[in-house]
């Protein structure tokens, strides 16, 4: 180990990791008063334990990988521009050693975090976020109210499901028709003017039915209607939860296989889903490019001092969260610019 870490990668390997530390203590801090301010009103309802075992606990973990290239980002620009006014860096360069020997314990840093955020985004962040989560969904998102409209949904090999809107509160479609399905011809329409889902049963009930069935033989067709039938659908009123929710709250294993699931249903909804998947994959790699970027601008010495690195530094939060936020509605580009954008650490 000593062979492979010199005097020198150790010193600024542990002023690395130490500045990343801190950094992430300090910001979280922040963030926690002014979340607790922002949720007094919904934090009246749960208990202590809930708060700070259920959502915060789990909110620390997830907020920090989240946002971990930002920090790594932070981290460097501080400690190596406190470096390069002390002209430590010069007296490194001098002494005979290459810019990118000086990298190298920049670059083993980096590995060790992105290996840490790979592993937390693939399994520990998914495990955690369902506590979290349904948490969010009983005290801070019950008023949630799902807004799609003209919702298709292919429920099973041959059975598809139309619905003008579904109100997540009441459980109930409205503007129902049911197609049955054999290879391409129509073996069943039923109309209803709506669709309620009994937790109870878990059944749906449509009311006020209306249709044709062509498979009666002897008959091109046969005219049905009625007040309400029940019936088992593969569909559940959970399909038609918050997206964040869903996504952030599913192991990789699972997100591949519900993407594949909803593929076969027919939805068409699924870029947020995919989105996540690759960038639980591109965004650790984000801290390689901004570690280097950050001993770049910071490691030369500056007239006046030190204060434009951390100027920079203090920058790239907001743009960071604003990035963030349009990168979530550019939902229409190809996978790999999805992969650059990640990967640039901005996800713009």
């Amino acid at each position: 180990m000593n062979k492979f870490l010199t005097k020198l990668d150790r010193y600024i390997l542990k002023k690395f990791l130490g500045t990343f530390a801190t950094s992430i203590l300090l910001i979280m801090f922040i963030v926690i008063v002014f979340d607790i301010s922002e949720k007094l009103e919904d934090f009246k309802l749960p208990t202590y334990r809930e708060i700070f075992v259920d959502y915060y606990l789990n909110f620390i973990p997830y907020f920090v990988n989240k946002f971990s290239p930002l920090f790594v980002f932070i981290s460097v620009i501080f400690f190596t521009s406190r470096m390069a006014s002390r002209t430590e860096i010069v007296a490194i360069l001098t002494s005979g050693v290459s810019f990118k020997r000086f990298l190298r314990p920049y670059l083993i840093g980096a590995t060790l975090i992105a290996s840490l955020s790979l592993f937390l985004n693939h399994y520990l962040i998914p495990v955690a976020n369902k506590t979290r989560m349904v948490f969010m969904e009983k005290y801070i998102d019950r008023n949630y109210v799902y807004s799609g409209r003209n919702i298709f949904r292919e429920i099973s090999p041959g059975v598809t499901l139309y619905m003008q809107s579904f109100d997540n509160s009441e459980n109930t479609g409205t503007t129902v028709t049911l197609d049955e399905l054999k290879g391409q011809e129509l073996r069943k329409k039923t109309y209803a003017r709506e669709i309620h889902y009994d937790s109870t049963t878990n059944k749906w009930t449509f009311t006020d039915y209306w249709g044709r069935d062509f498979t009666k033989p002897g008959r091109s067709q046969v005219m049905f209607k009625g007040k309400s039938f029940d019936t088992t659908l593969n569909l559940s009123p959970k399909d038609f939860g918050r997206a964040e929710n869903q996504k952030e709250s599913m192991t990789t294993s699972e997100l591949t296989k519900f993407i594949k699931a909803e593929e076969d249903k027919g939805s068409d909804d699924l870029q947020v889903y995919q989105i996540e998947k690759h960038n639980r994959n591109a965004s650790p790699f984000a801290t390689f490019i901004l570690t280097i970027i950050g001993v770049t601008v910071s490691s030369r010495k500056e007239r006046g001092g030190i204060g434009k690195h951390h100027l920079l530094g203090d920058l790239c939060l907001p743009l960071k969260v604003g990035a963030e936020i349009k990168g979530e509605r550019i939902t229409n580009l190809p996978e790999y610019a999805h992969y650059g954008f990640r990967m640039s650490g901005f996800e713009c």
